[in-house]
């Protein structure tokens, strides 16, 4: 028996869409591709990070890699590895827990690199486009590849650099001041086994 998959016209089309199971998909020119699982070490320091944040605003305001974001451009839809949502999103995502267009955009998106080019365009350039076009005031990218985390902050309507942090250096959010972390603790929670 041949498979066909579904098409969409649109995005909310998309979101009505249940195939039964917990895959994520991505929508890609009105076709659906699945997303590949995210490798131990990623996960570790995204869970890492998901429990420091936890601590700091409470863990309802705190969202893993199954967070989808609606975004513009291709793919319409991106799932963070964590995201760090307002209050009044709380309970718009009761239902479904994706962050539309027509939504206040999350306070902080953190992406894990994941090995590999294709990968690193993808969170250096595309996703950093598309989010910054959403409007999310900060972004971070960790790299763990190059051991450094890149935080972003939306001025105007354009990212700039608060700064590349590596080492023992503290990194720096402007939206969680009181967040104390230094990247080679962000890194050493994805070394253990």
């Amino acid at each position: 028996m041949i498979q066909v998959k579904p098409r969409f016209q649109s995005f909310a089309e998309y979101l009505s869409y249940d195939d039964g199971t917990d895959k994520l998909y991505e929508l890609f020119n009105g076709e659906l591709i699945e997303v590949p699982p995210e490798s131990g070490k990623n996960v570790q320091i995204a869970t890492f990070l998901l429990i420091q944040f936890a601590l700091l605003v409470g863990y309802q305001r705190v969202r893993g890699h199954g967070l989808e974001l609606e975004v513009r451009g291709e793919p319409r839809n991106r799932y963070p590895d964590l995201t760090i949502i307002r209050e009044e999103h709380i309970q718009q995502l009761a239902k479904r827990n994706t962050i539309r267009l027509t939504m206040a955009p999350p306070l902080l998106v953190i992406e894990v690199v994941s090995p590999g080019e294709l990968q690193r365009e993808r969170d250096y350039i595309a996703k950093r486009l598309q989010y910054q076009d959403c409007g999310i005031a900060e972004y971070w990218i960790v790299d763990p590849d190059a051991q450094t985390i890149l935080v972003l902050e939306l001025t105007g309507k354009t990212y700039t650099e608060v700064g590349s942090f590596s080492g023992n250096e503290q990194v720096r959010s402007s939206q969680f001041r009181e967040l104390n972390l230094t990247a080679e603790q962000i890194f050493a929670s994805g070394n253990q086994e």
